[in-house]
């Protein structure tokens, strides 16, 4: 019991809360998304926030963790097990498409990741040959902005 005492004021201690906001950021190939997302995350909400990389390949989650993210875990199946714990997931639209990245996205890591009760935002990236109909062009350091934009609507940092 004491152990578990002392674990719990040391986390206290650096900041960690039960209720922390967990954000997954999923991205593969090079991780530049990723690692732009994780940078403006950290930026914006420092430590009030829990960041995890999640990549596709050690590539991406190395990017990520450079970028100053909490944790980083690589490959589908850290995927699929994170998408469930995470409170909101942010990457490219193709994180949700079986065999996008050149093949990098699994059609079980697509799954989790809509399958996931986490609030999904995702970027709309045209690098899959999908469009969104209606939506609007934007460079990707406007769109990250929206991102933020839209975790402080949520009102949980």
């Amino acid at each position: 019991m004491q152990v578990y005492a002392a674990a719990s004021v040391f986390l206290l201690s650096i900041g960690y809360t039960e209720s922390m906001l967990k954000i997954a950021v999923i991205d593969g190939q090079g991780g530049g998304i990723g690692s732009l997302i994780v940078k403006r995350l950290k930026e914006e909400f420092s430590d009030s926030v829990e960041v995890l990389a999640l990549g596709t390949n050690a590539a991406a989650t190395t990017a990520m963790m450079k970028s100053r993210a909490n944790k980083g875990a690589t490959g589908e199946n850290a995927i699929i097990w994170n998408s469930g714990k995470a409170d909101i997931i942010i990457g490219p639209l193709s994180i949700a498409f079986p065999n996008a990245m050149l093949g990098e996205v699994t059609d079980r890591m697509a799954t989790a990741v809509i399958s996931s009760s986490a609030r999904k935002l995702l970027l709309p990236l045209n690098q899959e040959g999908v469009e969104i109909a209606g939506g609007n062009r934007e460079p990707l350091p406007h769109l990250i902005e929206h991102v933020i934009e839209r975790i402080k609507e949520g009102g949980h940092v």
